[in-house]
């Protein structure tokens, strides 16, 4: 039987990431982003909850993260849920589950008295096609 783990998200980041560099200048950045919704119960009362979200980002969409994130802005995230099992110091089982992205979307919006108003969007996956060649002509090939 076939599986999915399959995770995308929007919300705003839970402060500046923070980032990790390993040994072969590997980058490594983490940060927590913050999911709402809102609802009323029947008693008319608005209810809001948020879940938090642990987000981890390498190589070069860490790189991205680091230049442009900051606490506050709002992106969206596509990922896979991964769950990390360890023992602390005094012998207790502890669990972690983390969002690791593959693809990552800086969303535009009111960010520090700035306005943004294109998307970015990041993906790690190396591009492959092959770059263009200049032939030194300086003229386009456009028809208009």
């Amino acid at each position: 039987m076939a599986s999915v783990n399959k995770v995308i998200l929007i919300g705003n980041l839970g402060k500046d990431p923070e980032v990790r560099y390993l040994e072969g200048g590997v980058t490594k950045v983490n940060f927590p982003l913050a999911t709402s919704e809102s609802y009323k119960e029947k008693s008319g009362n608005k209810i809001e909850h948020t879940e938090w979200h642990n987000i981890i980002l390498w190589r070069g969409l860490a790189e991205v993260a680091e230049k442009y994130l900051k606490k506050g802005n709002s992106v969206f995230i596509e990922g896979k849920i991964k769950t990390r099992t360890w023992e602390d110091k005094d012998g207790i089982k502890r669990y972690s589950t983390e969002i690791i992205a593959d693809n990552m979307t800086l969303l535009g919006g009111k960010q520090s008295g700035e306005v943004h108003t294109q998307n970015t969007t990041v993906n790690c996956v190396p591009e492959t096609a092959p770059k263009p060649t200049s032939s030194g002509n300086t003229t386009d090939d456009l028809p208009f």
